[in-house]
Formats: structure tokens, C-alpha cells, sequence
């Protein structure tokens, strides 16, 4: 009985004692924590931060913001992806190449079923001059996000360009309704650099 009882056992310790093969954790740059970083530094400084929104053919409208504001302001780009994170990571795939027309390294994430994935794409643009620590700098971030389901379509089309303003262009359709379309562009920093 104590023998049949001993192989019986042994697969199951045998397998319970096997090593396990280790999957590599993959982890991408945040765009998200760069983001959070100009807001920081954007709410303690003291800049002229303008709102111009443009809806359809109606005339723009344009407001200062003021600066306590600005992380509402940038809520859209808040809610991108958090790819430093391995459980989000191992959703998306990396691509990077250097585009010689700007003379960039382009870091593009896509998601590896974009069916299940609200933000289509994810780009950083990175300069390839050094800054004085030694990295490199993240000049642009690109984001795609679109929602269709029964209550209709939205696609927005991020842009923050580090340092200075982002963009973010909205088209969105109820169903039976017409294609609204609007862009609002927040500066704070533009007439300052380069």
C-alpha cells in the first residue's frame, strides 16, 4: 500500500519541484509619466496657458486657463496607457525606427489585439542629440483612441509636444446624427523656445 502510494505521489512532486521557464517581463516607456511630469511643471509655473477651440464652421473660442486647470485640461492624455506597467505592456507590441525626414527615433506602440484596446496607437518622437545628463528627449507624443460601439463612433488624435502645447482632435457621430468634429489646442510655452 505505502509503495503504490509513493508513485502515485512522486508525478505530482516531481512536477510541483519542476522549474518553471521565467517569461521575460516587458516594460515600455511611459508616455503617461512624461506627461505627468510637464503637467507638474506646468501647475507651478508661470505661464500664459490659452485655450483655442475650434467646433465645426463655427468661429473659434479662445480662453485663458488658469494654471490649477491645466491637469483638467490634459485629462485625455492622462488616460493613455500606462505601458510601464507589465500587465498593460504585454498587451501592446513596440516598433521603433528612425525616420531620416526629421531626423527622430520613432517608439510606436500598437496593440497586439486592437479590438479589445481603446488606444489604437501610441507614438513618442525622440531626439537622437544627447542632453547634458546623457539621455535622449522625447520631443512629441502621438496618440490614437476610437470608441465605436451602439451610441456611435469617437476617434481623438493626440498630440503633446513637450515643453510647449498639445492638440487634441475630436470626431464623433451618434447614430442617425451628423459627424461633429472639434480641436482644441492648449500653448503655454510656444513663444519662448525655438
Amino acid at each position: 500500500m505505502k509503495k503504490s502510494l509513493f508513485f502515485f505521489i512522486l508525478p505530482f512532486l516531481f512536477l510541483a519541484c519542476k522549474e518553471k521557464k521565467a517569461v521575460p517581463e516587458t516594460r515600455f516607456i511611459s508616455a503617461v509619466s512624461l506627461i505627468q511630469q510637464q503637467v507638474k511643471h506646468v501647475d507651478s509655473s508661470l505661464y500664459a496657458i490659452v485655450r483655442v477651440t475650434l467646433r465645426d464652421s463655427l468661429p473659434p473660442d479662445t480662453a485663458y486657463i488658469p494654471r490649477e486647470k491645466f491637469g483638467e485640461e490634459a485629462r485625455e492624455f492622462l488616460d493613455i496607457p500606462d505601458l510601464s506597467d507589465p500587465a498593460l505592456a504585454r498587451r501592446f507590441k513596440e516598433e521603433t525606427r528612425y525616420d531620416s525626414l526629421i531626423r527622430k527615433v520613432v517608439i510606436t506602440y500598437t496593440p497586439a489585439d486592437p479590438k479589445k484596446e481603446e488606444f489604437k496607437k501610441i507614438e513618442m518622437l525622440v531626439s537622437t542629440e544627447l542632453n547634458p545628463d546623457g539621455t535622449n528627449k522625447v520631443s512629441n507624443i502621438l496618440a490614437e483612441r476610437i470608441i465605436s460601439n451602439r451610441e456611435g463612433f469617437l476617434q481623438k488624435k493626440l498630440l503633446w509636444k513637450m515643453d510647449r502645447s498639445f492638440l487634441v482632435v475630436t470626431v464623433s457621430q451618434a447614430p442617425g446624427k451628423p459627424e461633429i468634429s472639434s480641436t482644441t489646442r492648449v500653448t503655454w510655452n510656444e513663444e519662448e523656445l525655438p
